[in-house]
């Protein structure tokens, strides 16, 4: 029977296991492939025939985008690179806690790209108000599941 086990009860909570490095580095596998993806298309926008029709401010909005998507291409990257450089690991839970800030900071700026991307998107198909309404709701909807919901949960200590 295991130490963390009480009789007949549940399981007791071990201290910093949700931090287990596999974890995060199975989460920057699903992260890293929206950026790859996400900048892998970003990339391809300007060769496209209407790109130089688009006016000043929409180009701005496109580098931003492509700005943003790189960046966070970079950060959830980061941890794998710099793991395998470190090996081994003279202080894991360091090492833990910037690779979770990396993410963090990662998921913020592809959640700006995405919410870019969007109006960008958008507003080039169904025009400007569409576009920015489109965005708009991304980006609450972004706020409301990968931001609020998870803090507001831990904050109850439901989950």
């Amino acid at each position: 029977m295991s130490s963390n086990r009480s009789a007949g009860g549940p399981e007791a909570p071990v201290p910093d296991e949700d931090g287990d490095l596999s974890d995060l580095l199975g989460e920057l596998r699903v992260l890293l492939m929206s950026a790859q993806l996400l900048t892998g298309f970003l990339i391809t926008v300007p060769f496209s025939s209407g790109f130089g029709k688009i006016v000043a401010w929409e180009k701005w909005l496109f580098v931003a985008t492509f700005a943003m998507a790189l960046t966070s291409l970079v950060l959830f990257s980061a941890p794998a690179v710099q793991h395998r450089l470190l090996r081994p690991l003279g202080d894991r839970p360091s090492f833990k806690r910037l690779a979770s800030l990396q993410t963090l900071a990662g998921a913020v700026c592809l959640s700006l790209a995405l919410v870019f991307a969007a109006g960008l998107v958008l507003t080039e198909a169904l025009g400007q108000f569409v576009g920015a309404i489109a965005a708009s709701v991304l980006a609450l909807f972004i706020t409301a599941f990968w931001w609020w919901l998870p803090l507001a949960l831990r904050a109850r200590r439901r989950l």
